[in-house]
């Protein structure tokens, strides 16, 4: 007994000592009415946390307080250590109440137990009328009368009028009041009591466990006594100890049936989520120490109930526990038909809301897997999250794919030793790979995912091995041998710390940062690689020098080598060997990812190696250059001679990727003969003309680069620039002019158009006046005259106007080079010289800006952008925006002109309003107030272009003008009224009343905003933040709270579990009130005394 007492009074201690009561005023007072909740929260957080340890400190002091009328070992008489304590406190405890000697000194509960119980042998009433105080006082309550807590007889009474107060023995009556209080409306006494009730359990609990284990121990001793033939007089004394600790155990285990029917199945569903996993965890924790009466469908059904939980805590909670159920063998049988029931939620949590949830839900479902509870189909699913954005569940499912598929931890016969080996778990990722679609994307997810659990993956002598065939029992097809290559590949990149997924976010520049430890373990790897592969690299590149699919990833992993290995190796002829072959697959290849690898190689090689290697990676990227040029050459006069253009082609793309990464020496005579070819053969196939004027492009921009970069600036270099960039500006003009004028009412975008857009706009922005104004260089300031920026823009605009289908057409035809040829590219590139002032803004930025709404939220987005520019510099905002309104609008009457189709009905008269509505948005809050001239401007300037042929453009005022009155003052607005009524103040307008209806609708709206008082978003936003909650009215009908057990809560099979939980969250809200009790109470007896 005095182990249950020391549970209630180690929750009334952290009560007090946690979350001190602070109530003001005097003992009589009503406490705040916040003042329970506040603390009770702080508490129930506190205690939630840490429930373990409580229990396990509530055991040390078990044998120091339990009295001896209690059977069982906890008893022990001279157990109390006094000597701890001082006689001075423990003269203390004695005639002050209960609450305040927990509160004052933790160390005195054993004591204070131990003088309760003594008092409550010789007093009882008195006694169960001190521990009901200290119950109600750990609440938070106060005001009540303490006599009728002992002589009123229904429970329901006492809780209700703070809840007027009963008793029959002591252990029921502290059951009863428990119980009671946790279906009280207050959360805060429901948080108190339902930790108490819970705790009360798991007390009961572990004294069962040793009283189990006695009873154990007198039953063998019972067997062994049967065996002996003569009868012993302890025959008789075993017996008696077995049944009374038999019966002990059935009372304790009735009084968990009573808190449970009583308390948790109505406090697992409360509105408050912290109760409901306190109910979860406990009840886990029951499950788990006390199989014999919990490990049944009865009460495993709320944890399967628990995983539909609206709240994240809650379902994360009971996947818990569950995982914890699941960890005994013992166990799974009695978990059979539970699983088959709620196997699928398990598996479908797996792709929860909430990651921590998900990850939590993963690895339940490896428990299940381990014991074989479901089947690989089940699994299907689970392989989609593969690719999923959060890091966590991705790595969570790689731990599931390595431990099912490639360890294979979850099969039940025994596996040799030689399936461990990194052989054998590289060829079940092989399998793996080769099961998935043939994506490359996929494959590095996968890769990825699973890296951090296969040791495999790290053995490069192993991998190598494998590629070069040297374990005759191992035979891999080409699509193993891709992958191997691409594992390989991605393997070493993730060892050195960098990342191999594709970034999703624009914002994510792919860098890595680490700290001290990991940048040293990352170098470790580096060189365990660079060894590894030192002599074997070679081969592999000279195995798959022939195929394009493979020599890309494998020329890359020369970049995460520690080249100084080399030297210190002496190994100069393997360098030397790597370098010649990149420069073979270089030549012999002209698809895009095999070319950057092997110009990033040998870049790499000859930036990062020192000394004799330094020279023989110089030399090589040398010949390499000299041949490329000798190629390009020899290519064109193929073209000029009449040829192939194929060999133009690929050496205009290698010299493409070349100048991207260093500048290439192109001399003057190989720049005349590429502006030769390109006047000379006008028909030659767009991608080579686009590769050419690239390359022209590359070469001057190299060229400028070199001149700022001069400390001395020569004319001679100068006029070779100025004719250089003149001289591509000539022709990318003349392919802006085909373009616009071929592509009328034809296919409208094309890989060479694109290229024509970005390269005009790079050679604008690179000579800008903001570059060389009043510089030595101000010869190079270049700007576009009005013709060439309209005629720049159309072919832009053509860009924009691709279908999604023909976008989806450029991206098959030009796959490679999709990605710096479409339409988004194009705009970037626009806005790039209107933002930073290269071109004349007033026309290029409203012509960006008219097409805000038209082409997708893509392209919307980098509008914005332009937009945000325009705000921030504040340069014309009014007048671009106006025009960009105008530029919509006549797009509209172009569309109706000819048709008989009413204009209000033209679909561009709706985009004209959605770009209205738009641009009117972003003037909101303070912006409204700051550019508040601009908003007029923009308004007034709108009436005027409505009126210039009037009634013909009225419709302006309506699609346009309207959007931006409400950002102004009702005073503003007034004026702009008169202004529009005088317009009209000697005109018919009955004459035409359908062109006049926009007129009209105008008056009416501006009418209607005026007699509003104006300003009608401010007053919504004032209206909003002022609206509130009203407070729920309280019903405190009391409620019978201890009818017959036999709840039909008991009696619910597995088959009724499609019980709506939300539902029954919802119904439990009308209990949840944040005002304290003692206010119900008095409310209560008010009326109780009214009506008598």
């Amino acid at each position: 007994m005095g182990f249950i007492w020391l549970s209630l009074f180690g929750v009334a201690i952290l009560q007090c000592v946690y979350a001190p009561l602070s109530h003001s005023g005097s003992s009589g007072d009503i406490p705040a009415k916040d003042t329970p909740g506040l603390e009770s929260e702080r508490w129930t957080e506190w205690y939630t946390r840490d429930r373990v340890s409580i229990f396990a400190t509530n055991r040390v002091r078990i044998s120091a307080i339990v009295p001896q009328t209690w059977p069982g070992p906890y008893w022990n008489p001279d157990g109390c250590n006094t000597g701890m304590i001082s006689l001075q406190l423990l003269g203390t405890v004695t005639g002050i109440p209960v609450i305040e000697a927990i509160k004052g000194n933790d160390k005195l509960i054993p004591h204070v137990v131990k003088l309760w119980v003594e008092r409550y042998e010789m007093e009882p009433k008195p006694a169960m009328d001190e521990l009901l105080t200290m119950l109600f006082q750990a609440c938070g309550a106060k005001d009540y009368n303490k006599g009728d807590l002992v002589d009123e007889n229904d429970v329901d009474d006492v809780v209700v009028a703070l809840v007027n107060y009963a008793i029959t023995v002591l252990f029921d009556k502290c059951m009863d009041y428990i119980t009671a209080l946790s279906c009280t409306p207050p959360r805060v006494y429901r948080q108190v009591a339902s930790l108490m009730g819970l705790q009360l359990v798991t007390s009961y609990i572990a004294i069962a466990n040793v009283l189990g284990g006695q009873r154990e121990t007198t039953r063998r001793q019972l067997d062994a006594e049967k065996k002996k033939r003569n009868e012993r007089p302890s025959l008789e004394s075993l017996n008696k100890r077995f049944s009374d600790t038999h019966e002990n155990i059935r009372l304790l285990e009735e009084m968990m049936r009573k808190i449970f029917t009583g308390l948790f199945v109505h406090r697992y569903r409360d509105i408050d989520p912290t109760i409901r996993m306190s109910c979860i965890e406990s009840l886990g924790l029951w499950v788990l120490s006390y199989p014999s009466l919990f490990l049944q469908d009865l009460y495993l059904k709320y944890l399967g109930w628990a995983l539909n939980d609206r709240n994240a805590g809650v379902r994360k909670t009971s996947i818990n526990a569950l995982q914890n159920i699941y960890e005994p063998n013992d166990n799974v049988p009695s978990l059979g038909l539970f699983t088959e029931r709620f196997s699928r939620r398990m598996i479908e949590l797996a792709d929860d809301i909430d990651v921590s949830v998900a990850v939590c839900a993963i690895g339940l479902i490896k428990q299940l897997l381990r014991h074989q509870l479901i089947s690989e189909d089940d699994l299907a699913p689970l392989y989609d999250l593969l690719m999923v954005d959060p890091p966590e569940i991705r790595l969570a499912i790689g731990a599931l794919v390595y431990d099912h598929l490639i360890a294979k931890k979850f099969n039940s016969s025994k596996s040799a030793p030689r399936d461990n080996s990194s052989e054998v778990h590289l060829k079940r990722m092989l399998r793996l790979l080769e099961e998935l679609p043939r994506d490359p994307i996929l494959s590095i997810y996968v890769i990825d995912d699973v890296w951090d659990y296969m040791k495999a993956m790290k053995d490069w002598k192993c991998i190598v091995s494998m590629l070069l065939d040297e374990n005759p029992l191992i035979e891999l097809s080409d699509r193993d041998a891709s992958n191997l290559v691409q594992l390989l590949c991605a393997s070493v990149k993730k060892a050195v710390g960098e990342s191999i997924i594709p970034a999703t976010d624009a914002t994510d520049d792919g860098k890595q940062y680490h700290n001290r430890a990991q940048k040293e373990a990352y170098e470790s790897n580096k060189q365990d690689i660079t060894v590894a592969l030192m002599k074997s690299y070679p081969l592999l590149l000279r195995k798959f020098i022939s195929d394009k699919e493979k020599v890309s990833s494998l020329v890359e992993i020369i970049l995460y080598m520690n080249l100084e290995l080399y030297s210190l190796k002496r190994q100069e002829q393997s360098f030397k060997n790597i370098l010649q072959l990149i420069k073979e697959a270089f030549f012999k290849h002209g698809d895009k990812d095999t070319l950057r690898a092997c110009v990033k190689a040998i870049d790499f090689c000859c930036e990062e190696s020192q000394g004799e290697l330094q020279d023989l990676a110089c030399n090589k990227l040398k010949e390499l250059e000299d041949e490329l040029i000798s190629k390009l050459k020899s290519a064109i006069k193929v073209v000029v001679d009449g040829g192939d253009e194929y060999s133009l082609l690929v050496n205009s793309k290698r010299l493409y990727e070349l100048q991207l990464m260093i500048s290439v020496p192109i001399d003057n005579n190989l720049y005349d003969d590429i502006v030769m070819v390109l006047r000379g053969f006008r028909n030659m196939e767009d991608e080579v003309v686009g590769f050419l004027l690239l390359n022209m492009y590359l070469h001057m921009a190299w060229g400028l680069l070199s001149i700022i970069n001069e400390e001395i600036v020569y004319e001679e270099s100068l006029d070779s620039l100025l004719y250089k960039r003149d001289t591509l500006l000539q022709e990318l003009e003349y392919f802006c002019n085909l373009g616009t004028d071929s592509m009328e009412g034809g296919k409208q975008g094309s890989e060479l158009a694109c290229r024509v857009c970005i390269i005009l706009s790079e050679i604008w922005f690179l000579f800008r006046r903001e570059n060389f104004f009043e510089t030595v260089l101000e010869r190079l300031l270049y700007e576009p005259n009005d013709y060439v920026l309209r005629k720049y823009w159309k072919l832009c605009e053509q860009q924009l106007n691709v279908s999604e289908e023909e976008e989806d057409e450029d991206e098959d035809t030009n796959g490679e080079y999709f990605q710096e040829t479409n339409r988004y590219v194009v705009l970037t590139a626009a806005i790039k010289v209107v933002a930073f002032d290269a071109v004349p803004k007033e026309y290029l930025a409203s012509e960006i800006i008219s097409h805000f709404v038209m082409h997708g939220t893509s392209v919307a987005e980098i509008v914005k952008h332009l937009i945000t520019v325009l705000k921030e510099k504040d340069d014309d905002l009014a007048a671009i925006l106006l025009e960009a309104l105008k530029k919509a609008y006549n797009r509209h009457v172009v569309d109706i002109s000819g048709c008989e189709t009413d204009s209000a009905d033209s679909n561009s008269l709706s985009g004209c309003k959605d770009l209205a509505a738009q641009l009117s948005g972003i003037f909101i809050g303070a912006d409204r107030t700051k550019h508040k001239a601009d908003i007029l401007e923009i308004v007034r300037g709108g009436i005027e272009y409505a009126f210039v042929d009037a009634p013909t453009q009225l419709s302006f005022l309506e699609a346009a003008v309207i959007h931006f009155v409400p950002k102004l003052p009702a005073s503003d607005v007034l004026e702009i009224m008169d202004d529009v009524l005088k317009r009209t103040e000697n005109v018919n307008t009955e004459e035409d009343p359908s062109g006049w209806r926009p007129y009209h609708t105008f008056i009416s709206l501006l009418e209607k905003y005026v007699k509003n008082d104006g300003n009608q978003e401010e007053k919504e936003e004032a209206s909003v933040s002022r609206r509130g909650h009203s407070r729920k009215p309280q019903n405190m009908e009391g409620k019978k709270l201890f009818h017959d057990q036999s709840s039909s809560d008991d009696e619910d099979s597995l088959s009724e579990y499609e019980e709506d939980v939300d539902d029954e969250e919802g119904g439990e809200e009308e209990e949840d009130e944040d005002d304290p009790l003692t206010d119900s109470i008095k409310s209560s007896s008010k009326t109780s005394g009214s009506s008598n």
